[in-house]
């Protein structure tokens, strides 16, 4: 396992211990995890930030702390920020670390990963010239997102 996962998989555990907020020292935590403090940085700028759910606070000096807070709105509103995100193109490796993310955020089933991560996979558009699969890809990751929520509407009706 990467450090870079260590790290995160470390403050998700801290975030579900918490119930959802997690606040420490970035010095200490380098200390405890073996790394330098800006590993820890990389891993809070790349993984917690809004578009992946989570909502960082810090305040510097002595008695300084960084905090995490998981966002928890509606299901319908997150993959509604999910879509807004994703732009007019979007990367086979971008898509398979938002439907990471939205698995792990409880927004998809493990099934509906699978199936989308299959319908946003580069092989599903050797097909289509290079220049255009990542705009087909965000198309189509939208359009699935959509369907989704449309599905949940009905749920609650």
């Amino acid at each position: 396992m990467r450090l870079s996962d260590t790290i995160t998989e470390y403050i998700c555990r801290l975030l579900d211990r918490e119930s959802g907020t997690a606040e420490f020292c970035r010095n200490e935590l380098a200390e405890t995890l073996g790394c330098v403090p800006s590993q820890i940085s990389y891993v809070i700028t790349s993984r917690f930030s809004p578009e992946h759910g989570y909502f960082v606070e810090s305040r510097r000096g002595g008695g300084g702390y960084i905090r995490i807070t998981r966002v928890s709105s509606g299901t319908e509103n997150a993959l509604m920020e999910i879509i807004h995100s994703i732009g007019a193109s979007l990367s086979a490796g971008t898509a398979a670390l938002l439907l990471h993310n939205m698995t792990r955020r409880s927004l998809l089933s493990g099934e509906q990963e699978k199936l989308i991560r299959a319908a946003t996979a580069d092989q599903s558009y050797a097909a289509i010239p290079q220049e255009y699969r990542d705009q087909a890809r965000a198309a189509a990751m939208k359009n699935m997102l959509i369907v989704l929520i449309q599905e949940q509407r009905r749920n609650f009706e």
